[in-house]
């Protein structure tokens, strides 16, 4: 039996991030499939994605430039984006400066429906209000940024003990 006097011995660092990225990557693969849920019929969440980062950032971007910020193939992006074309929820056109790329812009229809699927998420985010200590995750929220900033500026480096 251990006194409670004895000193225990600092946990393994790497055993407590490994826990760490364990729980949110639980958490993800949890959120995803609720939020997967709320989707309307014929949108994936590829597709609300795209249109989220365009509600949060605005303006406008190449695929190129989407492809890398979702760390997806840039074929992988494309088919995103021809599917939000031909729901009118992205515009495509021709960079006029360079005629070889292309511009995506979110449509009023497109940021329209990013709001819907945040209207069909309001009770399950409601129930979780109800649920947990909303001051915690708040409080967890700077932590978390800070881990998310991070892993962004890291995601091209092979050793992020290199950063």
């Amino acid at each position: 039996m251990t006194s409670t006097t004895e000193k225990q011995s600092p946990p393994d660092p790497s055993a407590v991030l490994y826990m760490f990225f364990n729980e949110i990557g639980i958490i993800g693969q949890l959120s995803s499939t609720a939020f997967r849920r709320a989707l309307p019929k014929g949108m994936t969440s590829a597709q609300f994605t795209v249109l989220n980062h365009f509600a949060r950032l605005g303006g406008e971007r190449t695929p190129a430039h989407l492809a890398a910020s979702f760390q997806v193939t840039k074929g992988a992006i494309t088919n995103t984006l021809q599917k939000l074309e031909e729901k009118g929820y992205v515009a495509i056109v021709t960079d006029t400066a360079d005629r070889r790329r292309k511009l995506v812009t979110a449509t009023e229809a497109g940021l329209a429906k990013r709001e819907e699927v945040l209207a069909a998420l309001a009770p399950v985010l409601q129930q979780m209000i109800e649920d947990l200590d909303i001051s915690e995750v708040e409080a967890a929220l700077p932590f978390l940024q800070k881990v998310r900033t991070y892993l962004d500026r890291a995601r091209d480096e092979t050793d992020f003990g290199s950063l």
